[in-house]
Protein backbone atom coordinates (compact mmCIF):
# COMPACT_ATOMS: atom_id res chain seq x y z
CA UNK A 1 0.00 0.00 0.00
CA UNK A 2 1.51 3.05 -1.46
CA UNK A 3 2.41 5.53 1.94
CA UNK A 4 0.25 8.09 0.24
CA UNK A 5 -2.73 6.09 0.60
CA UNK A 6 -2.38 5.25 4.38
CA UNK A 7 -2.05 8.80 4.87
CA UNK A 8 -5.04 10.10 3.22
CA UNK A 9 -7.27 6.93 5.07
CA UNK A 10 -5.96 7.89 8.82
CA UNK A 11 -6.67 11.47 7.85
CA UNK A 12 -10.33 10.54 6.87
CA UNK A 13 -11.00 8.31 9.74
CA UNK A 14 -9.68 10.86 12.25
CA UNK A 15 -11.80 13.73 10.09
CA UNK A 16 -14.79 11.49 10.40
CA UNK A 17 -14.68 10.40 14.32
CA UNK A 18 -13.81 14.40 14.95
CA UNK A 19 -17.06 15.41 12.79
CA UNK A 20 -19.12 12.60 14.79
CA UNK A 21 -17.51 14.08 18.02
CA UNK A 22 -18.83 17.38 17.74
CA UNK A 23 -21.81 17.13 15.86
CA UNK A 24 -23.73 14.06 16.59
CA UNK A 25 -25.25 14.79 20.31
CA UNK A 26 -24.16 11.39 22.65
CA UNK A 27 -23.88 10.56 26.13
CA UNK A 28 -20.20 10.78 27.20
CA UNK A 29 -19.63 7.18 27.50
CA UNK A 30 -20.65 6.36 24.29
CA UNK A 31 -18.28 8.82 22.55
CA UNK A 32 -14.83 7.29 24.77
CA UNK A 33 -16.48 3.86 23.60
CA UNK A 34 -16.82 4.98 19.88
CA UNK A 35 -13.24 6.76 20.17
CA UNK A 36 -11.61 3.62 21.87
CA UNK A 37 -13.20 0.83 19.17
CA UNK A 38 -11.45 2.96 16.08
CA UNK A 39 -8.37 3.47 17.44
CA UNK A 40 -8.46 -0.20 18.17
CA UNK A 41 -9.75 -0.98 14.52
CA UNK A 42 -6.78 1.42 13.19
CA UNK A 43 -3.92 0.18 15.15
CA UNK A 44 -5.48 -3.87 14.30
CA UNK A 45 -5.27 -2.17 10.67
CA UNK A 46 -1.71 -0.55 10.48
CA UNK A 47 -0.38 -4.00 12.24
CA UNK A 48 -1.84 -5.46 9.26
CA UNK A 49 -0.66 -3.46 6.65
CA UNK A 50 3.05 -3.24 7.59
CA UNK A 51 2.83 -7.16 8.01
CA UNK A 52 3.29 -7.69 12.01
CA UNK A 53 -0.46 -8.88 12.34
CA UNK A 54 0.41 -11.92 9.47
CA UNK A 55 3.45 -12.72 11.38
CA UNK A 56 1.51 -12.76 14.77
CA UNK A 57 -0.99 -15.26 13.49
CA UNK A 58 1.10 -18.25 13.03
CA UNK A 59 2.19 -17.64 16.92
CA UNK A 60 0.56 -20.06 19.12
CA UNK A 61 0.08 -20.28 22.92
CA UNK A 62 -0.41 -23.33 24.80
Amino acid sequence: MPLITLIITLVVVGLILWLINNYIPMDRKIKTILNVVVVIVVILWLLSVFGVLGSLSSVQIG
